[in-house]
């Protein structure tokens, strides 16, 4: 059996001023040429599927036409998970009509796909909380999957009974997951978990999350699972949020985030991106093989020194969005500004670095030190507006803010 493995796509995503729309239309063509030419059995998209809660038009648009596309008029099954960006009811809403293409969604931990069959041959053979077991149009092994789609500690509480410990999350999830796969996933299928979860080797040192990305690791969300965690049972897990492309672990089975199909941040500069192609038999360590996207444009960051530095490299490096660090010995005017933009219409952001700045302002000016945290920032202009610091409630209500807990 043959798996594509995607996730992160965020849909309607922009990098600030700039859509994204057009490359990822690109993009998902591309995924889905990879499916067709490479015969994929079915396609798991592990979460994250739009950018927000509410989705601008277009955006819903391309998702259920590429989903379609995938599922090639019910032939090959799309299973698409919730993501910490996406509603779980509205990932939910259509999926009535969605089983009739062959697409199927799981917005909540406990979300149960109801039975159903087409005429191409797809059948749910089982179906429970957290579960489903497939019977596919091209193969004559049952495929099963545990379904784990993004829940913070709110959801968890309501679907898995979760108390109040980073321990008993681990504990819940894997006595969850340890129960199904003793009861649905023998050696005769191909038994796989898909989730929206950070999840590491134990000990291991946590990666970064994607900048600008919600953070599941705060006070009110999920806390890192442990690849030990995962049921021996499980043959591959297929893991969305992290943006870049990485096997977590092989142990017991592959663990991999498939990241995002483009670049969505400059933290993501010269990062490849990739589908993830996962072949598989029953009671078989599963093979892992990754295709490189190559639409999308390319994220770069250049430093220029001076304004003729700068316009000689933003012309030699037109196809790609830029984040400029300009040093100069002067603040940049207007014209300066217009020139850049002029010789590139991919400038995201201009950064003027000017040499011996303090020489340039008024000495009784107060600097803006842009290097400290989003809080410290946020209690000096709060106390520069009203007088006084902020207290506890507001702090908590901002970090609450910059985190967009949806509890």
């Amino acid at each position: 059996m043959r798996l594509l493995h995607t996730s992160d796509w965020h849909l309607g995503k922009r990098l600030d001023d700039f859509s994204r729309m057009e490359e990822q239309q690109a993009v998902l063509q591309e995924i889905c040429e990879i499916a067709e030419s490479e015969q994929v059995d079915a396609v798991l998209v592990a979460g994250d599927l739009f950018d927000t809660f509410n989705p601008p038009t277009e955006a819903v648009d391309l998702f259920y036409k590429a989903l379609k596309r995938l599922s090639n008029n019910g032939r090959r099954p799309v299973i698409a998970i919730a993501g910490n960006h996406d509603s779980p009811d509205r990932i939910e809403s259509p999926d009535p009509l969605a089983r009739e293409c062959g697409i199927i969604f799981a917005g909540y931990p406990n979300s149960v796909v109801a039975p159903f069959e087409l005429e191409s041959g797809l059948k749910v053979l089982q179906s429970s909380e957290g579960f489903l077991e497939l019977r596919l149009p091209e193969s004559e092994i049952p495929l099963r999957l545990l379904l784990t789609p993004y829940a913070n500690e709110y959801r968890l509480k309501t679907c898995l009974g979760l108390e109040n410990s980073e321990q008993e999350l681990r504990t819940v999830l894997e006595q969850t997951w340890q129960e199904l796969a003793d009861q649905y996933c023998d050696k005769q299928g191909v038994n796989v978990l898909v989730s929206h979860l950070f999840m590491i080797k134990k000990g291991a040192e946590l990666p970064e999350e994607p900048a600008d990305e919600k953070p599941i690791l705060h006070v009110g969300g999920a806390q890192a699972i442990f690849t030990e965690n995962i049921p021996k049972q499980i043959q591959y897990t297929a893991l969305g949020h992290l943006h870049r492309m990485h096997g977590v672990y092989s142990d017991p089975c592959p663990v991999y985030y498939s990241g995002s199909p483009l670049s969505y941040s400059f933290s993501e500069v010269d990062q490849k991106k990739y589908a993830l192609l996962v072949d598989v038999k029953p009671g078989k360590t599963a093979a892992v093989r990754e295709v490189e996207l190559t639409q999308g444009k390319k994220l770069l960051r250049n430093r220029a020194q001076g304004l003729e530095d700068a316009l000689q490299w933003l012309v030699e490096n037109q196809d790609c969005l830029v984040e400029m660090t300009l040093v100069t010995d002067t603040f940049l005017t207007a014209l300066d500004r217009k020139q850049l933009n002029a010789a590139h219409s991919g400038i995201v952001a201009i950064i003027p670095e000017v040499i011996h700045a303090d020489d340039l302002v008024d000495t009784n000016q107060k600097k803006i030190d842009l290097t400290r945290s989003m809080e410290e920032l946020f209690r000096d202009y709060f106390k520069h507006e009203k007088g006084q610091e902020p207290n506890e409630e507001l702090m908590n209500l901002f970090t609450e803010i910059l985190a967009e807990d949806e509890q």
